[in-house]
Parts: C-alpha cells; sequence; structure tokens
C-alpha cells in the first residue's frame, strides 16, 4: 500500500473514532441530562485532562512543581488524551475536573448543549502558527489558493483566525471532501488530530497546517516546514484556549476552586519567567508531560524574534509578543471579538451537530455568562508573576483593545 494511502485511512479511522466517541458519550445525539453525582465524584482531588501540546502548560507546570499540594489540595497525575473530543468527553463525563479546552469549545457546549461550563482563566496567549510543507512555495496567504490546510478542530482558534486571514486574501474558506476539485480562489479545510499534521504535512498529503505548540516546531525541525504566519502577529497577544471548569462544581466547592485556580496563575507566572526550564520539565528529558524533546519544545517557547527575521512570519515586530507567553486574566474585549468572529466563520457539522445556535449568540450575554472572573480575579491578587506577560497595560490591567492586524 501507498504511503498516503495508509496515512488517508490512518486520518480517516481517527475521524470516525472521534466522531463515534461524541455520538456515543450522548453529547451531540440525544438530550440526556448529565450526571452531576459523577462530577462531583472525588472533587476534592484534583484531576487533570490535558493534550499533549504546550496550551496546557500551566496546568502541567502546576502539578510538577507542587503547586497544588502546595494550596493544600490533592492532585492526581494528569491524563494525557490524544484529541479534542476524548477530552471533552471525559470532562463531560466527569473523569477531569479541570482541563484546558480551545476557547471556542466552551462557547459550543454551553450554548449549543446547555453544559454548564465555565472559562475560569486563559491558559495561555497567542503559541500557534500556519506551517506550509516543503512541497509548495508559500510566503504569503495567497498562495494557499487552492490548497488543502488542516485545522485541529471546527471550534477553534485556528479555523477562526484561519479563516478571518484567507478571506483578507481574496481567498474563499470551504469545506469539501478532499478529492472534490476547487476554483482558483478557494482553500479546502479539514479537521486533523495534531498528532498526525507533520506526517500528513510530510507526505503532502495536506499542504498546511494551523495548530498549537509544539506541533509547529516538529514541522520545522522534522519536515523541513516553513512558518508561513505566527497567529499572535495577526492577532495581538489573542486567547487560544483556556482553564475550564464545571460551573456546577465551582459553585458548590468555592474554597477548593479557589485553591486550584491559586496554583494554576502560580504556574503561569513561572512558565512566563522561566521558559527554558519550563520546556526541560515538559519535554521527555525532564517530567515527559509532552512526547518531545528538550531541543522541540526549547524551539517551540523560545524561537521567536530575530529568529524570523528574514521571513513574514512576523510582520508587527513592535508587538511585544513571544512565540507562546502565559497570561491569565481572561478581557472581555476577547470574548466579545471572538463572538463577533463566529457569525462569520464556517464550521463543519460531522459529529457536531447544526451551527444554528450561533445566530442566537449576543456578545454581551456572552461575556459575562461564560466567564467566571471572581476566582481568577483573586488569584491575580496573591500572585503577581502575571505582570511580567506582554501587553499588560500595570495603569489598567483589566481591559485592553483588541488589535487585529493581517
Amino acid at each position: 500500500m501507498h504511503p498516503n494511502d495508509l496515512l488517508k485511512m490512518t486520518q480517516r479511522r481517527a475521524f470516525l473514532r472521534q466522531s463515534a466517541s461524541l455520538l456515543g458519550g450522548g453529547l451531540i445525539a440525544s438530550q440526556a441530562p448529565f450526571s452531576f453525582a459523577d462530577t462531583l465524584k472525588n472533587t476534592d482531588e484534583v484531576r487533570i485532562g490535558y493534550l499533549p501540546i504546550m496550551d496546557a502548560t500551566a496546568l502541567l507546570i502546576a502539578h510538577a512543581n507542587g503547586l497544588f499540594e502546595q494550596e493544600g489540595l490533592k492532585v492526581a497525575q494528569p491524563m494525557m488524551v490524544k484529541s479534542w473530543p476524548k477530552l471533552i468527553q471525559g470532562f463531560l463525563a466527569g473523569k477531569f475536573n479541570v482541563v484546558h479546552l480551545l476557547k471556542p469549545i466552551p462557547v459550543w457546549l454551553r450554548y449549543n448543549h446547555n453544559f454548564p461550563i465555565k472559562i475560569m482563566s486563559w491558559a495561555h496567549i497567542n503559541g500557534s502558527a500556519i506551517v506550509t510543507g516543503k512541497h509548495i512555495n508559500a510566503t504569503k496567504f495567497e498562495d494557499l489558493a487552492g490548497k488543502q490546510v488542516a485545522v485541529p478542530y471546527w471550534y477553534s482558534m485556528h479555523n477562526i483566525v484561519l479563516q478571518m486571514s484567507l478571506r483578507h486574501a481574496g481567498l474563499k474558506p470551504v469545506i469539501k471532501p478532499a478529492y472534490e476539485k476547487l476554483a482558483a480562489n478557494e482553500v479546502n479545510l479539514r479537521v486533523l488530530p495534531p498528532p498526525l499534521m507533520v506526517w500528513a504535512l510530510k507526505a503532502q498529503n495536506i499542504d498546511a497546517y494551523i495548530v498549537a505548540e509544539p506541533i509547529n516546531a516538529k514541522g520545522e525541525l522534522l519536515a523541513g516546514a516553513k512558518l508561513l504566519r505566527f497567529t499572535g502577529d495577526i492577532w495581538r497577544n489573542h486567547p487560544c484556549c483556556v482553564v475550564c471548569m464545571d460551573e456546577r462544581v465551582t459553585q458548590q466547592k468555592p474554597e477548593w476552586t479557589q485553591k486550584v485556580m491559586n496554583a494554576i496563575i502560580k504556574a503561569q507566572a513561572f512558565a512566563q519567567q522561566n521558559k527554558l526550564e519550563t520546556a526541560k520539565i515538559l519535554s521527555v528529558d525532564g517530567e515527559a508531560y509532552i512526547p518531545a524533546n528538550q531541543k522541540i519544545l526549547k524551539h517551540s517557547i523560545m524561537s521567536y524574534g530575530d529568529d524570523y527575521q528574514l521571513t513574514d512570519a512576523i510582520k508587527h515586530p513592535t508587538w511585544d509578543s513571544g512565540r507562546i507567553d502565559f497570561a491569565p486574566w481572561p478581557y472581555p474585549s476577547a470574548t466579545r471579538t471572538l463572538i463577533k468572529h463566529f457569525s462569520t466563520t464556517l464550521f463543519g457539522t460531522e459529529g457536531m451537530a447544526d451551527t444554528g445556535f450561533i445566530e442566537q449568540l449576543d456578545a454581551d450575554f456572552v461575556v459575562d455568562d461564560l466567564v467566571d472572573y471572581q476566582f481568577v480575579d483573586e488569584a491575580m491578587k496573591v500572585c503577581h508573576g502575571w505582570k511580567k506577560a506582554p501587553g499588560i497595560d500595570l495603569n489598567n490591567p483589566f481591559e485592553r483593545e483588541e488589535v487585529i492586524d493581517i
């Protein structure tokens, strides 16, 4: 069997497993009530679920550095899963009580499926990029015309920022079967689990992808890929993954919730101020939370600025951003901007049910309803390390203007 055929088969099976996972779990196929008893059971123990990407850094460093224990909490070994559907399902079933999720996912869960999820803080800022294969000559978004581009999940910042950028370049994002012919101005979007992206790009099964670190660094170092653009250079210091909890837990166990958030905010401060050490801790050369060596994780967390001065990956060097940074405050302005772009973004429906709920979203309501500002605010009073993150006006640290410049 040709390697490309084998890869296509593997991708198809992965997609079917993910769809079946959500369908079988009742998230999409039924409106059966969720068992809060399962969720609340053993809540005194912090149970983290995560994908092996840098977006999970704050949760993992909090565990590695004993910050939960310092707050007097019991904590289980964080459980790594390989796909967003698996992480969502584990959270809904109460298997995990603290998770990081792509910011659009809580919007989808709360307003399309009535699950009482709350965003507790941001997990990080920036940390993603558009990566192109060495088999195509792409130096700007216009060069993606007629190409196949992978996103990690339909409800992702990646999907939203990518489509925003493509339209700005005069291209039309579409969602079609991979074999269907594209018009000259079309770019076909496909969901692909992050662990498969590098190998799909290397096999020329896709032409580009947009995803979190360290998948971009792996593409560069293992597949000869090129960074077309950092997403943090498109939307300045944008949110990506957020820390999420069940609202019923936060209401019934506020003291426990506060201690969890204290540990996470302290971990963010550590990661921001100790990036090299953070890379080592997370890597297989350290505590092996993420299946990548220290060289790859160091590249994914520290290579920026001068490293890309001869490329177009960074057009706004004065923005003072890092490749990935850690800032906890969930700015209302960013949530409002995200909801605004929901209405102009294509979302695939396979395994996702309908997207009709998007028409009913009211940005002002979502800003107040989706996010819990209380616990992160109190945690930031305990730990002041967040002040080291980029783009924070210390005279007015809880408000900002969103800057998008493609």
